[in-house]
């Protein structure tokens, strides 16, 4: 079998130095939207270095995501075929509010591995510290197709019961034409974003925007609408991917207020309200 997952979660982490510039983190928000309209002083924090404050979901790009869930596939006890793989989920612990620039050490390990029966589940860990201490961890969950049925741990469920009631907020956010061209920019070099044959081949009828560009979008307005923009209020961050967004299209973003947290659903709007992020939660102060 491919994936040998006592090896993989023993396996040594590996490190590696990160940096940033505030020239990075205004890119990333630009990737997201942010800086419309230009002039607005709300949205002139996420584009203005003079006034810059930092998106927490700016974590998964942070020295272009490494060491990355590619290097985490290329762990010991894992040999995966990329065309398996999927992104499940991910989910942002801040430590502390993330700095418009900076320099740190990143570790990356496979935390656990789930056995899903028909597939694997891989939990990408990356554990982000500074010289004044730690500063965030990410998991990113890695959904490999054809590798399960070994018998091993299923793991824990993700799905939540859905929000009851109407939500306290819904806000509509559009995609633009080009918007994936300028938020792979932030790292993700996937031709699956870019490159019409690729999508294709892959079984899209065109490329696909990045699932984690919906993931920073959907944060945003968030904090945007609900956190009083205050970036710094985002202790934590969980989604689960539940479907694809084409350039273009618009998102609706359903928010419901629960103690010290917020549950989000997103849409495609397009397609007849067609699950985007489910199992949706940021925690705040």
């Amino acid at each position: 079998m491919p994936i040998d997952a006592a090896k993989a979660v023993a396996a040594e982490p590996r490190t590696g130095e990160i940096a940033w510039t505030t020239k990075d983190v205004q890119l990333y928000h630009l990737g997201l939207g942010a800086g419309v309209p230009a002039t607005d002083p709300d949205e002139l924090r996420y584009t203005l270095e003079s006034r810059l404050h930092v998106l927490p979901s700016f974590a998964t790009v942070a020295g272009a995501g490494s060491p990355g869930v590619i290097s985490g596939l290329s762990m010991p006890g894992v040999d995966v075929d990329l065309a398996r793989v999927l992104h499940g989920g991910q989910t942002v612990r801040l430590h502390r509010p993330i700095p418009a620039e900076g320099t740190a050490t990143a570790t990356g390990r496979i935390a656990a591995v789930y056995d899903k029966g028909k597939a694997a589940i891989l939990v990408m860990r990356t554990e982000v510290a500074d010289a004044e201490g730690p500063l965030w961890t990410n998991d990113a969950q890695i959904f490999v197709r054809g590798e399960g049925g070994w018998g091993g741990d299923r793991g824990p469920s993700t799905s939540l019961e859905a929000p009851t009631g109407p939500p306290d907020r819904t806000v509509e956010r559009p995609i633009r034409e080009d918007q994936a061209l300028l938020y792979r920019l932030s790292g993700d070099w996937n031709p699956l974003h870019a490159d019409p044959e690729f999508a294709k081949l892959a079984g899209f009828d065109r490329p696909i925007l990045h699932g984690l560009c919906t993931y920073g979008m959907t944060l945003k307005a968030v904090v945007d609408t609900l956190l009083g923009g205050d970036v710094a209020r985002v202790r934590s961050y969980t989604t689960r991917f539940a479907g694809v967004v084409f350039p273009g299209e618009t998102l609706r973003i359903r928010m419901w207020r629960r103690d010290g947290g917020v549950r989000v659903a997103v849409s495609a709007v397009e397609r007849d309200d067609a699950p985007v992020l489910a199992d949706t939660i940021v925690d705040h102060s």
